[in-house]
């Protein structure tokens, strides 16, 4: 009898851990999520357009609507700062953004028409805000150099961070090497400016790269005055202290031979 009980509950025992052990596996095979693919095109300049799974994204639409021919419409739109390659209101009224949220500093939403206000999300440099899923920080852009104070004062411009699923990219707008940029963690891409006058040197965006490590780095916004960047020059600084960052080069400037 006793031989008899202590099977029934070796048995019983058996079934359990089983059915734990099959419960715990569900778990785990649910947990994982797979995210969209992140698709990335360049428009010009400071200007593209991101697609990921049914979420499109505008960062900084300029150039009319003839830009953006042959893109799905907008569900989120970004827009950095007030200057004319960042924001243009002629563009924004071109385009069908009636199902979109546009993410925006308060210089820009200054700028915007009272008919756009429903749509508006103002970020303040730190905020933060979700749409669509995506998880958008305003961080700071700003200049740093005396000469070049004037073009971009601290709060009234952000760059952003946006949070694709696993995936943080952060897009620099206009700004020098500053502390936030520095301090940037866990970034997979980055979108990094360089261009004189009005943001900082090759040498200055290679530096601040190899302090918060980006997994990628897409050097964009590297048409200044009267010089074009050197992108070249870009990669081998980041390269020779640290080959593991990829330097994606995309055709930013399609009309010109650079």
């Amino acid at each position: 009898m006793k031989s008899y009980s202590l099977f029934i509950i070796l048995a019983v025992s058996l079934l359990m851990a089983c059915k734990n052990r099959k419960t715990n596996s569900a778990e785990i095979v649910a947990s994982k999520t797979e995210y969209p693919e992140l698709r990335i095109v360049p428009i010009e300049h400071a200007t593209a357009v991101l697609t990921w799974g049914d979420i499109t994204i505008y960062i900084d639409p300029v150039g009319g609507k003839e830009a953006f021919d042959g893109h799905k419409e907008p569900d989120l739109i970004l827009i950095t700062d007030i200057h004319g390659d960042h924001f243009s209101l002629e563009t924004l009224e071109a385009l069908n953004t009636q199902k979109a949220k546009i993410i925006v500093p308060q210089a820009v939403a200054n700028k915007i028409p009272e008919k756009f206000t429903p749509q508006l999300d103002v970020l303040d440099n730190g905020d933060r805000k979700t749409r669509f899923g995506i998880k958008v920080e305003a961080i700071p852009m700003y200049n740093l150099r005396d000469e070049a104070l004037q073009f971009h004062t601290k709060g009234r411009g952000n760059g952003y961070v946006l949070n694709l699923g696993d995936e943080r990219i952060y897009f620099s707008g206009d700004t020098e090497d500053v502390p936030e940029m520095r301090a940037l963690e866990n970034i997979d891409k980055a979108f990094i400016c360089m261009n004189l006058p009005y943001t900082m040197t090759v040498e200055s965006a290679a530096d601040a790269v190899l302090e918060f490590q980006p997994a990628q780095v897409y050097p964009y916004h590297y048409r200044g005055r009267p010089d074009v960047s050197d992108v070249k020059k870009f990669q081998e600084i980041v390269h020779r202290t640290n080959p593991d960052i990829k330097v994606v080069q995309l055709d930013w400037y399609p009309k010109m031979d650079y």
